[in-house]
């Protein structure tokens, strides 16, 4: 991993983002996970039907994501776009918070982001649909720059989505605060939810390398906690942590790029003051 270029590891971050986020997603289909019925309640599917079709759902989802960690295929992508705003969408239409939606940004960002980083979101590449979307060494500016906007786009929504769930008290949420130990769950619920809060609008202002890396650290740290299927909880959040990530090594690359730049203009400045 270490020898390859930061280009190439912003890639590979985003693909097992999106692997974690499905295969994590998918498991939860097949263990059927019962809050799953208000969400195909929403097409009218009743509760039997739901728990039969959760795990052809989840076979799918997992199925996809390990194809997706070996063979990145750009259909493949697109659909996870699609598919991971859809379930994302399920969760206030059925009548939880609009907060639930934009926490989970990372779902259809992460695969978003991976498509702009493979090249401008064009009429001709969308028709390469059975083409993979492989690392590059080097990117254009132009296709760093837009991958940027995407990330921050999308770790300002999901770090404003959970101080959001913070602020209007989610029972998990303060499920894992009391079984951490804390005496008083709601407070800090709520000093949590303003920290994020600030710490999102920061990240979509301007983000900075040393901030974004302790919200990476925060993020992976804190989704260990919830109640129930820890271990499955923390997997499906993949989209999370690796837009977090790909967001820092992308400002990373942008950082040196521009250093390069500079020290190269200066280099020829010295060496030519008339230049």
């Amino acid at each position: 991993m270490w020898y390859l270029s930061r280009e190439e590891k912003i890639h590979y971050a985003l693909r097992l983002a999106v692997s974690m986020c499905f295969i994590g997603h998918g498991v939860f289909g097949i263990i059927t996970k019962s809050i799953w019925c208000n969400y195909f309640a929403v097409f009218g599917i009743g509760h039997d039907m739901a728990y039969r079709l959760m795990p052809f759902v989840g076979i799918m989802d997992i199925l996809q994501g390990i194809i997706f960690l070996f063979y990145p295929i750009r259909g493949i992508a697109i659909w996870l776009v699609f598919w991971g705003a859809v379930t994302a969408s399920l969760r206030p239409m059925s009548g939880e918070s609009f907060a639930e939606l934009i926490e989970r940004a990372g779902n259809y960002g992460a695969p978003l982001a991976l498509l702009l980083l493979s090249g401008s979101i064009t009429r001709a590449n969308l028709k390469k649909i059975f083409q993979p979307l492989m690392p590059k060494k080097a990117l254009s500016t132009r296709d760093l720059k837009n991958t940027i906007t995407c990330l921050q786009v999308v770790v300002f929504l999901l770090i404003l989505g959970h101080g959001w769930l913070n602020i209007i008290e989610k029972k998990s949420i303060l499920q894992q605060y009391a079984n951490l130990g804390f005496s008083n769950p709601h407070n800090m619920a709520l000093t949590v939810g303003i920290l994020e809060i600030a710490a999102a609008f920061a990240t979509l202002v301007k983000p900075a390398i040393a901030m974004l890396l302790t919200l990476l650290l925060w993020k992976a740290f804190s989704e260990m906690f919830y109640p129930h299927w820890e271990l499955f909880e923390w997997i499906e959040r993949g989209g999370s942590y690796g837009s977090i990530l790909a967001l820092w090594l992308a400002i990373g690359s942008l950082h040196q790029r521009n250093w390069a730049r500079s020290f190269q203009r200066k280099k020829l400045w010295t060496e030519n003051p008339g230049y």
